[in-house]
């Protein structure tokens, strides 16, 4: 079964416009209509660019026309705080150039999730590591007079804590603060077990909230909120259905070159391949969502990275030294 058929069938969601298209490209064996990608490398990462430029690219991707930009840094897994530095450096570059603030603009970061769920915690915990300064802008330091935008922040949490859309509540705090930019925090869910917790993707389009794991909610996005919003967004988790779909495909790969096996691999049809993950994945099918063990490690790491980032992109004449400073 080609993949794009199983995710389809498995109704599984690909958060990631890296693996769409990867997906996409490997199995038509040219380039997308209407997508163009580039890549950039650089000692910790490695930068690809997908931009959605027509109506007929947003067909092929199943996703809004706009830019992703997917930053994977398999290091982020690592306990290195100076490589950590520079993926915040190569993230902070990338938010710039995505959203050309004007000295004056205002930014409402907010961070997505259940603070109560690991895997689904680091928007708020981005949040909590986040240089805030719209409250004290006419009352701060002399010596960071100029330096500063107006930053405010929220973690509005969840439906299920909350009973109010998550859309509802930042429209209603957009209406009141009038920011120029939002910027959503989220976790999202892998097409691939190596993205866990390593690949960030940010974009100019939005984001659904709890899409990851097949929750659609109310998008947060311009249309919504009357502002330009920039999504963020780290892979917490994959779908387990995507795991046994690997462990199968490997299966047929390797019975296809024995020459003993190769009759077995023959009898293999799509709707068998259909029926194995249906039985052993009931009765969740495509509801199981899998996390590492050392996530809260992951989720830390990448909480302290972006919120670096987000800081040297919306503050960048503050020093390293006088972000840690005020940061409490």
């Amino acid at each position: 079964m080609k993949k794009s058929d199983f995710i389809r069938e498995f109704n599984v969601n690909i958060d990631m416009a890296v693996e769409a298209h990867e997906i996409l490209r490997g199995e038509c064996g040219d380039e997308i209509p209407g997508v163009r990608m580039s890549k950039a490398e650089f000692d910790h990462a490695t930068v690809t660019t997908i931009d959605i430029e027509t109506e007929q690219g947003v067909q092929e991707m199943g996703r809004p026309q706009g830019t992703y930009i997917t930053i994977d840094a398999p290091e982020v897994r690592q306990n290195n705080y100076l490589v950590h530095h520079e993926i915040s450096e190569i993230l902070a570059d990338e938010l710039m150039k995505l959203m050309n603030l004007q000295d004056d603009s205002s930014i409402l970061l907010v961070g997505l999730g259940n603070w109560n769920a690991t895997p689904d915690a680091l928007g708020p915990q981005v949040i909590d590591k986040s240089l805030v300064t719209r409250h004290l802008f006419q009352l701060s330091p002399d010596e960071l007079k100029g330096k500063l935008r107006k930053v405010s922040a929220i973690a509005p949490g969840v439906l299920g804590i909350t009973g109010i859309e998550t859309a509802e509540i930042i429209r209603g705090i957009v209406e009141h603060v009038k920011p120029d930019w939002v910027i959503a925090i989220d976790a999202l869910a892998a097409g691939s077990l190596e993205r866990i917790g390593t690949s960030i993707q940010i974009s100019d389009t939005g984001i659904s909230p709890g899409s990851g794991v097949g929750n659609q909610r109310v998008g947060i996005n311009e249309e919504t909120l009357g502002c330009k919003v920039v999504a963020i967004g780290l892979p917490t988790v994959v779908n387990a259905a995507i795991i046994a779909h690997n462990c199968l495909d490997a299966l047929l790969e390797e019975l296809k070159t024995s020459p003993s096996l190769y009759r077995l691999y023959k009898d293999f049809s799509p709707k068998t391949l259909e029926h194995i993950l249906n039985q052993s994945l009931s009765p969740y099918t495509n509801n199981l969502m899998v996390a590492p063990k050392e996530i809260d490690t992951l989720i830390q790491n990448a909480a302290r990275i972006i919120a670096g980032a987000i800081g040297i992109s919306l503050h960048p004449e503050i020093t390293q030294e006088e972000y840690q400073m005020y940061l409490q």
